[in-house]
């Protein structure tokens, strides 16, 4: 093993992590073990002793006495099968070795990582992308993320410092997250290989020394505290039985486990997203360590929380109110993943039926809006759109609902759900498809309150499928940090499929005026007061499940230039300003965009980017409709929205019927796209 492979215990101190070895002693041990062990995994000790294990000589260190002391001063010994470690504590060597022996033998704690397994999933248990995740850890190649590149930290992993070529600061506060330890222990489990157990003993020994617990460490936000404190709970089954797993090591982890855990509850949690992680953290220590003193304290905390949060953030029609997809997805597992280690442990009495109902209304809210395809709308910041279908699968079985099963399978299982047509009310969402099938047509809409940080200036924006093709996607998030201007870029309203006065951003001040699902018609109009003095009205028209009809007002007293801002995919486009129209030009699956002709109506091309995951950007054909919106006047922009499979686009004609003026409560137009001809309208004041 070469030297990089050691790792080192610190001495307590009053936060249990405590100062490092010197260095002159460090470079000693070093030496040493470079020239008589090379099997070494070294956990810092006063002097080394050799024992024989199971599969070979390994290194049993002894242990600095001050660890021992503060971890058992952390233990409740009092506890059944403690009896040995108890009678052992004026040793702290052998009381250390006596709980290591415990958890070995621990069988009474359950957890989603079964140790009882680990034979039984031999070969079984990674894939190849696991393994070369694995593979490259051991080389201290690590990914902060999915989002991001693996990074190659040479000889020693620095922990602390941005390496991210933007310095985007996600990439920092990421890896401290240890999300190729994961791959580690089921590449380990997999194989039986040592290095991977070796590996994951010598980074977490390094970070622990290199990231004492300090509050305003880029180590220590508590988001990343909290998804440490699942994590962790399962590298701990994973390795436990390692050799390379020492008393030593055993001590380290749990002093900082024990660290996490009262971190997390020394305050309260936040009241977003993030306080669920926080909670969960705590809850995972307090379940699968319950030997701690504090553990129930922990675990009643956070089952609190995530009680009271479960209706606090979750909306009545079941969706999260920071409005975004991939977020809502987060939280259903961040709910129920502490629920369920509950209830595999004895106490899901802690959480009520009133908590399952309502995690059952956010499953139903992913069914609801799942666009043809399976791939969610990304609204907000929801990059790499989720895999909804995944999450359906995943709850159709704990819901017993075949309408998940349905979606969840495309189609292969269960019952196709009753309706085409949904609206979340509260949250704003509208969904409306031709049928469940990939090549429905279909089209989701956001028009909601203000979601927060993750939320985007957005009401109006919609995402349109066709026949196996996302043929208007928003444009989604590109970066939270690293390229400020980037980030400001994507949020902005006029790069949403919505109308603005004059480019600028919207608020966001939403209004249901009409819900009406039909067989032949489905209708929405919806509004938004979007600036002082300004509203606007979207009507959307879903004609006999073929195509859509826009009807968008600016009303209001403020002037300016009322902007109709399109969006469509990656590719090429065709535009044709006189009739006023825009198609894209692709092999099969496309979309005419044709706007009613009037005067002063203008078609201007913008630029036009999506993002489609965090941290990548493309070109994309984007343009607006323009008209002049005079002080105290409305204006109105009719739009035809026509997917088509033909090599050539339908002929579309379209006509408002007589002259009701902008903001009437009755509209309507006599429509013509090929064959398909049909007077629709809308009356805000019916019933």
């Amino acid at each position: 093993m070469t030297p990089n492979t050691i790792g080192s215990i610190s001495n307590a101190n009053s936060a249990g992590l405590g100062a490092a070895l010197s260095s002159e002693r460090w470079r000693s041990m070093l030496f040493l073990a470079r020239r008589l062990w090379p099997a070494l995994v070294l956990a810092g000790a006063v002097w080394l002793t050799t024992e024989t294990v199971s599969g070979g000589d390994v290194v049993n260190d002894a242990l600095d006495a001050d660890a021992v002391a503060l971890l058992l001063s952390r233990l409740d010994l009092e506890r059944g099968g403690l009896e040995p470690v108890k009678a052992a504590q004026e040793n702290p060597t052998d009381a250390a070795r006596k709980l290591l022996a415990y958890y070995r033998a621990r069988t009474d704690v359950k957890h989603p990582v079964d140790r009882s397994e680990r034979e039984d999933v031999r070969g079984e248990h990674a894939n190849q992308t696991t393994l070369d995740i694995a593979d490259d850890a051991v080389k201290n190649i690590l990914i902060a993320s999915p989002q991001f590149p693996r990074h190659d930290f040479g000889e020693e992993i620095d922990w602390l410092n941005n390496r991210h070529p933007r310095r985007d600061k996600e990439w920092l506060w990421q890896l401290q997250r240890h999300y190729s330890w994961q791959h580690l222990g089921r590449a380990y489990w997999h194989t039986g290989d040592e290095r991977y157990a070796e590996a994951y003993v010598r980074q977490l020994l390094g970070w622990i020394e290199s990231c004492p617990l300090r509050p305003g460490s880029p180590a220590w936000r508590t988001i990343e505290a909290g998804i440490r404190g699942r994590a962790w709970t399962s590298h701990f089954q994973y390795f436990l039985d390692s050799p390379a797993v020492t008393p030593a090591v055993l001590v380290a982890f749990l002093n900082s486990c024990h660290d996490h855990a009262e971190y997390l509850t020394g305050r309260r949690f936040t009241r977003n997203n993030w306080g669920l992680m926080e909670a969960e953290g705590a809850a995972f220590i307090g379940f699968t360590f319950p030997e701690f003193r504090e553990a129930e304290n922990w675990r009643s905390r956070a089952i609190r929380h995530l009680n009271a949060e479960v209706n606090r953030q979750v909306r009545p029609d079941g969706h999260h109110v920071e409005q975004c997809i991939n977020y809502h997805s987060g939280c259903i597992g961040w709910f129920t993943r502490t629920a369920e280690l509950a209830r595999l442990n004895g106490r899901e009495d802690e959480f009520p039926a009133e908590f399952w109902a309502r995690i059952e209304k956010m499953v139903a809210a992913v069914m609801k809006l799942t666009p043809p395809g399976g791939r969610s709308a990304q609204f907000g910041d929801t990059h790499s759109p989720m895999d909804c279908r995944a999450v359906l699968r995943r709850w159709a079985g704990t819901f017993d609902r075949d309408d998940f099963r349905y979606v969840g399978t495309a189609g292969e299982q269960g019952k196709p759900p009753e309706q085409t047509a949904y609206a979340l009310k509260q949250s704003g969402f509208y969904s409306m498809r031709s049928g469940w099938d990939d090549d429905a047509i279909g089209l989701v809409l956001k028009c909601g309150p203000d979601g927060g940080w993750h939320c985007q200036p957005d009401n109006g924006a919609f995402e349109l499928w066709a026949y196996g093709r996302r043929l208007m996607p928003d444009s989604g998030t590109y970066v939270y940090s690293g390229d400020d201007a980037g980030r400001a870029w994507f949020r902005q309203t006029r790069v949403h499929q919505t109308l603005t006065l004059d480019g600028r951003d919207i608020a966001y001040a939403p209004r249901l005026r009409l819900w009406k699902p039909g067989e032949e018609l489905d209708t929405l109009v919806v509004e938004n007061t979007s600036y002082e003095g300004f509203v606007h009205r979207r009507a959307v028209l879903f004609v006999r499940k073929a195509f859509f009809v826009l009807i968008d007002e600016a009303l209001g007293d403020a002037a300016g230039n009322a902007m109709l801002h399109f969006q469509l995919a990656p590719g090429d486009a065709v535009f044709d300003e006189a009739r006023p129209s825009v198609r894209t030009d692709f092999d099969r699956a496309n979309l005419l965009i044709h706007g009613l002709p009037q005067p002063d109506l203008a078609v201007e091309k913008e630029r036009g980017q999506v993002s489609f995951k965090y941290g990548t950007r493309e070109d994309r054909p984007a343009f607006r409709y323009q008209l002049p919106k005079p002080e105290g006047v409305g204006v109105r922009f009719v739009t035809v929205l026509v997917p088509y499979e033909d090599a050539d686009p339908p002929v579309v004609s379209v006509e408002l019927v007589g002259d009701p003026p902008p903001g009437a409560s009755r509209v309507e137009l006599d429509i013509r796209v090929g064959d398909i001809s049909e007077r629709v309208g809308y009356d805000v004041d019916q019933d």
